[in-house]
């Protein structure tokens, strides 16, 4: 069993999750680099992925049936990940239609996003609840003060859900990293890694702790069940385009 050194500190979290966004940027400007990408309109459409993400994350979580205002909600209150990338893919598409920019920038974000996901997991991890009880000797042991903090039974093996989650993207991360020329199309990067993560996250819910809302399932599990079927849809399309050169030759 594995002993982990809670903070149980905000600014522990915020920090890990500051140096993952800052991660993402560094690796959004080597690629941007690398692809030959000189258009300035990149750097305020990333500004907007990165705000609007942060908006997302605290203003679409927001749970009025507790009373809480919006202003203590944002200080305060639950963040999400998935709400995260919510409001970051509409901060993209703000941010294009203000510029003007009209090629697809979802090929630079992807890999960056799964970066910073495995930096800033590493914070939930050192500040939250670890996950549900598990017999594994892989498991997560809470002393009483930590359990306290985290709201989890003290001495008992806890599954790392959010170790998880650092594993899966590092693992995408690598596989981008390898694969990211390959796709057929322009943008369709980033619909596999979102789509990859909705179905891991699906499943990892029941490890994580969450409140179940209805029928068994938390509410990150509800939200995924109404857009996996468009995400797979989405995939479907993906591989059913013609490889890039074969339509830059129909272009032509």
């Amino acid at each position: 069993m594995i002993g982990l050194p809670l903070a149980g500190n905000a600014l522990v979290h915020a920090g890990m999750v500051g140096l993952g966004i800052g991660a993402a940027l560094l690796f959004y400007a080597y690629e941007k680099r690398r692809r030959g990408l000189t258009d300035p309109r990149l750097w305020p459409i990333a500004g907007f992925a990165v705000a609007f993400g942060a908006i997302g994350s605290r203003v679409l979580t927001w749970d009025i049936s507790r009373q809480v205002s919006l202003a203590d909600w944002w200080g305060n209150g639950d963040r999400s990940i998935l709400a995260g990338l919510v409001g970051a893919w509409f901060g993209v598409h703000l941010g294009k239609r203000l510029t003007g920019y009209k090629e697809s920038t979802g090929d630079l974000l992807a890999p960056a996003v799964a970066l910073a996901m495995v930096i800033g997991r590493v914070g939930c991890l050192l500040t939250e609840l670890p996950g549900t009880p598990t017999g594994g000797a892989w498991g997560i042991v809470l002393t009483p003060a930590q359990a306290a903090l985290a709201g989890a039974p003290a001495g008992v093996a806890l599954h790392p859900s959010f170790a998880y989650e650092i594993a899966f993207h590092l693992a995408a991360f690598a596989l981008m990293w390898r694969y990211r020329d390959a796709l057929p199309h322009p943008g369709d990067l980033f619909i596999c890694f979102v789509s990859a993560y909705a179905v891991f996250r699906f499943f990892v819910e029941f490890v994580r702790g969450n409140e179940v809302l209805w029928l068994g399932l938390s509410r990150p599990q509800l939200f995924l069940l109404a857009v996996l079927p468009l995400l797979a849809w989405r995939v479907r399309r993906v591989f059913r385009k013609p490889v890039r050169a074969e339509l830059e030759g129909t272009v032509a």
